[in-house]
């Protein structure tokens, strides 16, 4: 039998109540309103999925939380005490041409997490990297490698808001189990983007909801509460197959 896969997740520093909030943030590409006066607050110890049709602008929240995209109006505020640690999908940091370890610690054996050191080695081993897999060079990986690497790499940044883009693309059982449970034992906040409505009913305790015609609603539950607010307030599927934007009037 396989051992269990365990992802440690260390908290940061300690998240005060203020994390990230959106206030009247609007943005638009070309003439597709993305969303208008945009307003929500990011719970302190919760984990909230972003879900919604692709080009609906998950990808952009994230890209303006991190400054590398402008609102058109509005602003994200982040908080004093969040150190945010962002995935996303292009895995940016990750030079394919240094191996597993190189990207990881530098070859370095000991690391420091939670204040205390930690074999990078046996780190690494709980994202299914064994022994001689770290040694591999990333640009031999294959997609659900990439992910599991990028993981390790952006958890060991210590942060206590994480921002998770797609994080379950490609990964095996044993790792999104993992993933699952470091989530669920997480004391900051976590926000994922995802279409894989399984995992985020499993975890999530709110939900940033791309509705169409540039509409977004944000919702205190689990994703199943989710499904059964919207079925009452809209009726029909719960997502729009085709994503539909608003006229942008200038």
């Amino acid at each position: 039998m396989d051992e269990k896969l365990e992802i440690y997740i260390p908290n940061g520093s300690r998240l005060g109540t203020n994390v990230i909030e959106a206030k009247g943030v609007s943005k638009a590409y070309g003439d597709k309103l993305l969303y208008e006066d945009l307003n929500f607050k990011l719970p302190q110890a919760g984990i909230v999925g972003i879900i919604g049709p692709n080009g609906a602008g998950k990808t952009t929240i994230f890209r303006m939380i991190m400054g590398e995209e402008a609102p058109d109006k509005g602003e994200f505020v982040v908080g004093d005490t969040a150190k945010i640690a962002y995935v996303d999908q292009s895995h940016s940091n990750i030079d394919p041409e240094k191996t597993i370890r190189q990207n990881f610690s530098d070859e370095q054996e000991l690391i420091m997490m939670g204040g205390r050191q930690v074999n990078s080695r046996a780190y690494l081993s709980r994202f299914n990297f064994s022994g001689s897999e770290q040694n591999k060079k990333v640009n031999m990986l294959s997609g659900g490698e990439r992910n599991r690497l990028h993981l390790a790499m952006t958890l060991k940044e210590e942060g206590n808001v994480l921002l998770l883009d797609e994080p379950t693309n490609d990964l095996d059982v044993n790792t999104l189990r993992a993933l699952e449970e470091g989530l669920e034992n997480f004391a900051g906040c976590a926000v994922v983007i995802s279409h894989d409505r399984w995992f985020l009913d499993r975890i999530c305790t709110h939900i940033l909801a791309f509705e169409g015609n540039s509409e977004v609603y944000f919702f205190e539950g689990s994703f199943s509460d989710y499904e059964e607010n919207k079925k009452k307030r809209l009726g029909g599927d719960l997502m729009p197959k085709r994503i539909k934007y608003k006229k942008l009037i200038r």
